[in-house]
């Protein structure tokens, strides 16, 4: 086994984050502007004496966070930011804040465990009564609040969600990582924000705001009901699509 291929299997993945805690820090504090080239894949190779697939994996993860535009013989450049989400994409709103270049946290406003009403049932599609969870939180973007988080979770399809305590970390990507959805439907509309909202998102009662509310399914068990409400003048909405066939 040569050198660099035990580095890589000593480290247990840990080059691997590495390279992309480096590469992030260097764009996220403006040391790469936009624009900038990133070292070509067998430059960072040979700084950090590791496997071409390694790096690999790391600019890849770049790319799909929205950091990195990789060009096919030109190599991975700093992206420029955009604020703007994919529809049709469960997507995390971290992602969406990094892309800005700006440092991202959550901070969970609301928990409770309980016993699901008439609304509830309506909104996550259950078929009778059972034990859900109520999370609200906040998304923030540098000191400001960048979206408002309202979610319900279906504890009879994801149990374990009532023991976490989701502090600092949203549920949303803690359930992508734990349950494969087989489904979505997302439906967007536009809303004033009332004074609880107003509050929350550090605007002016009657401001518009852009609300995205997403259920998901997995084989056919509804899991999870959740509404992001971003101030409408911070935020749009993409959708690519292509022909369909037949």
């Amino acid at each position: 086994m040569s050198t660099v291929e035990t580095a890589d299997a000593d480290s247990g993945g840990s080059l691997h984050q590495r390279i992309l805690s480096d590469i992030s820090e260097k764009i996220l504090s403006g040391a790469w502007a936009p624009g900038h080239r990133i070292p070509f894949e067998h430059e960072l190779t040979t700084e950090y004496n590791c496997s071409r697939m390694t790096v690999n994996k790391a600019l890849s993860q770049l790319a799909k966070a929205g950091l990195i535009e990789r060009r096919r013989r030109s190599g991975s450049f700093v992206r420029r930011p955009q604020s703007q989400a994919a529809v049709l994409e469960l997507h995390d709103i971290r992602i969406e804040v990094e892309a800005l270049g700006l440092p991202y946290r959550y901070e969970r406003l609301e928990q409770l465990k309980r016993r699901s009403n008439a609304a509830d049932r309506a909104l996550l599609g259950l078929p009778a009564a059972g034990s859900v969870l109520w999370i609200e939180g906040l998304h923030f973007a540098g000191e400001r609040p960048f979206a408002l988080e309202q979610r319900l979770i279906n504890l009879s399809a994801v149990p374990e969600a009532g023991d976490e305590e989701f502090l600092e970390i949203a549920a949303g990507p803690w359930l992508i990582g734990r349950v494969p959805w087989s489904e979505a439907e997302h439906r967007i509309r536009a809303m004033a924000a009332d004074e609880a909202i107003a509050d929350a998102l550090d605007i002016d009662p009657g401001a518009p705001c852009l609300v995205v509310e997403r259920r998901t399914w997995s084989a056919e068990h509804p899991v999870t009901h959740v509404r992001f409400i971003y101030p409408a003048e911070s935020h749009t909405l993409v959708a690519r699509f292509t022909p369909s066939q037949g």
